[in-house]
C-alpha cells in the first residue's frame, strides 16, 4: 500500500516529515521536482531532492529549511577570493553530496539510481523519485523580456515582482523518471504537497503522461494548499501565481488542480473559501495547515490521508 506525494521545496519536505510519522516510511514514494536543478561550481545541484532528503534524514538546517545543519561555507568563500560569483551559497558538506552525485552521473548512472544511493546513505526509508532524468530547467520570464533560470530569479535576484510568465517547455518535452508513472498507477492515494504550485508542482504536471496517469489511477488525489490566510507561508508563490494570471488564494490554487485532484485541503483561516473550492468540483477540508513542528505536520498529513480514504 503506497502513498505517492508530488513534492518540491520546504513545504513538501515538512509534510513528508509528518507523513512518515503516520504511515510506514517504506510505504511513501515522493516524486520530486527537478526543474530547479542546475550546475553550480562544477557540480550538479538538485535543490528540491536535497531539501526532501535532508529533512527526512533529520539533518536539514531547520532555520533556513534547506542545506545541512551546522554546515560551513569555506569552499564558496575561497572561490569568492578568486573572483567567482558565489551568490548560490552551497555549504561544504552539501557540496560533498552534490560532488558525489556529479561523479556518479559521469560514471553513467542515472539520477534516479544516484538519488536512491544518497537517501539510503543518509538513512531515509521513504523512496525518492526524481520527476525526470532529462534536463528540464524552469525559466522565469520578467517584464521587459528578461528570461532567467528559476534559481537566478529566486536566489540571485531575490524573487522580484515583475513576473510575466513561467516557462516549463523543457519539462513538457522531457520523459518522466524511472518509476514515476508506475508509482502513480499503483498508489493507494496521491498527495499534492503544499509546494509552490507554479514552479514545484507545475513542472511535474507538465511532464508527458503525468496528468494522464493521475486521471487514470484508481487512487484518490488530494492537494494541499500552500496558502495560509491569503498569503504563501514561504517563498515567491504570490509573485509567480500573479505572473501566470492565477489568484493568490486557496481558491486560486484549487483552480490549478481541479483537473488532477478530487480533494483539497485548505487552511482553516481560509475556510470561507471552502464553498468556492467545492464549486470547482473538489471536496474541501479546512484544517490547520501550519507545520511549525513535526506533530503539526503529522496532523496535517493525517487529515489529508483521511480525506483521501473518504474519497475512495
Amino acid at each position: 500500500m503506497t502513498w505517492v506525494a508530488l513534492a518540491g521545496g520546504v513545504g513538501a519536505a515538512r509534510l513528508l516529515r509528518g507523513l512518515v510519522h503516520v504511515v510506514p516510511p517504506e510505504d511513501v514514494v515522493a516524486v520530486v521536482n527537478t526543474g530547479d536543478d542546475r550546475e553550480f561550481y562544477g557540480v550538479h545541484v538538485a535543490p528540491d531532492l536535497d531539501i526532501v532528503t535532508y529533512t527526512l534524514a533529520g539533518v536539514v538546517d531547520g532555520e533556513r529549511g534547506y542545506g545541512l545543519a551546522g554546515d560551513g561555507f569555506a569552499v564558496v568563500d575561497a572561490l569568492a577570493r578568486f573572483g567567482r560569483e558565489t551568490w548560490f551559497r552551497l555549504g561544504d558538506r552539501d557540496f560533498a553530496t552534490c560532488l558525489h552525485r556529479t561523479l556518479r552521473l559521469r560514471e553513467g548512472h542515472g539520477l534516479a539510481a544516484v538519488t536512491d544511493e544518497i537517501r539510503r546513505a543518509l538513512g531515509v526509508r521513504a523512496r525518492l523519485l526524481p520527476m525526470s532524468e532529462d534536463p528540464c530547467p524552469t525559466f522565469v520570464e520578467l517584464a521587459g523580456g528578461r528570461r532567467v533560470h528559476f534559481e537566478e530569479y529566486l536566489v540571485r535576484d531575490g524573487a522580484p515582482d515583475d513576473v510575466a510568465a513561467v516557462d516549463l517547455a523543457a519539462a513538457r518535452s522531457a520523459r518522466p523518471g524511472p518509476g514515476v508513472l508506475e508509482a502513480i498507477a499503483g498508489a493507494e492515494g496521491v498527495l499534492v504537497c503544499p509546494s509552490n504550485p507554479v514552479v514545484s508542482i507545475g513542472p511535474i504536471l507538465a511532464l508527458p503522461g503525468v496528468r494522464e496517469a493521475l486521471a487514470e489511477t484508481a487512487a484518490p488525489v488530494v492537494a494541499i494548499s500552500p496558502i495560509v490566510g491569503g498569503a504563501p507561508v514561504k517563498g515567491p508563490a504570490a509573485q509567480l501565481l500573479r505572473g501566470i494570471g492565477a489568484e493568490v488564494s486557496a481558491r486560486g490554487v484549487a483552480a490549478l488542480y481541479r483537473d488532477v485532484a478530487q480533494g483539497f485541503v485548505l487552511d482553516e483561516r481560509d475556510a470561507a473559501q471552502a464553498a468556492d473550492v467545492a464549486s470547482l468540483g473538489l471536496v474541501p477540508r479546512a484544517v490547520d495547515t501550519l507545520m511549525t513542528d513535526v506533530t503539526r505536520a503529522a496532523r496535517l498529513a493525517e487529515a489529508a490521508l483521511d480525506l483521501a480514504r473518504e474519497l475512495r
